[in-house]
């Protein structure tokens, strides 16, 4: 497993990477795979994957973890192009189908991303920890009332998947982000990968 930051340096460089974030909801997923993405040390750009635009609904985290398997890792695994669904929050039905090259770097965030089955295919897996007041109260304020009734049910997926699938044993890496730490060891890690110095 990846522990050390010279490590991280190295995967990210990687042309056919493949980062997965994980979390529970409101630990910092899509702010960190923002930041990553934006200032991403390769020399080609990743493809970013929300897990937002997969979910079939909201009971479909599981549904979601799988089709990231069976539709974008599995294919990658043996050269070929990967793929994923987008959901239509709107219409409340699937929608169109999104190619994802073999050739570039791929990430990956959202809860459910990081199973056994996918953990697998990746070259680095990161696990975002928050505590339980904080995360609730950015997620319900990121969706603006949207999320507020999903709230409980989504947690006890949540919790069914890593009870199932034990995420963070997976990790190479465990990051506390109660107060946004993960964004600055990330630019700690990516300042020193260029030679910038703060």
């Amino acid at each position: 497993m990846v522990v050390t930051r010279s490590d991280v340096r190295s995967e990210l460089r990687r042309s056919d990477g493949i980062v997965l974030i994980d979390g529970r909801s409101g630990a910092g997923k899509s702010t960190f795979a923002d930041l990553l993405v934006s200032r991403w040390p390769g020399e080609v750009p990743p493809v970013l994957v929300r897990m937002d635009d997969i979910y079939p609904g909201w009971s479909g985290l599981d549904d979601a973890s799988e089709q990231v398997w069976s539709e974008l890792l599995a294919p990658r695994a043996v050269g070929m192009p990967g793929r994923w669904r987008r959901h239509d929050w709107v219409l409340g039905r699937s929608a169109e189908w999104h190619d994802v090259p073999a050739d570039r770097p791929l990430v990956i965030e959202g809860c459910g991303t990081l199973s056994r089955t996918n953990a697998s295919a990746a070259s680095l897996r990161i696990w975002l920890e928050a505590g339980p007041v904080v995360r609730k109260r950015r997620a319900l304020t990121r969706d603006a009332g949207a999320f507020d009734g999903h709230w409980d049910m989504w947690t006890d997926q949540m919790e069914s998947f890593i009870g199932r699938e034990d995420p963070i044993a997976s990790a190479d890496l465990v990051l506390g982000n109660d107060g946004g730490e993960a964004a600055d060891w990330l630019d700690d890690v990516l300042d020193r990968s260029t030679g910038t110095t703060v």
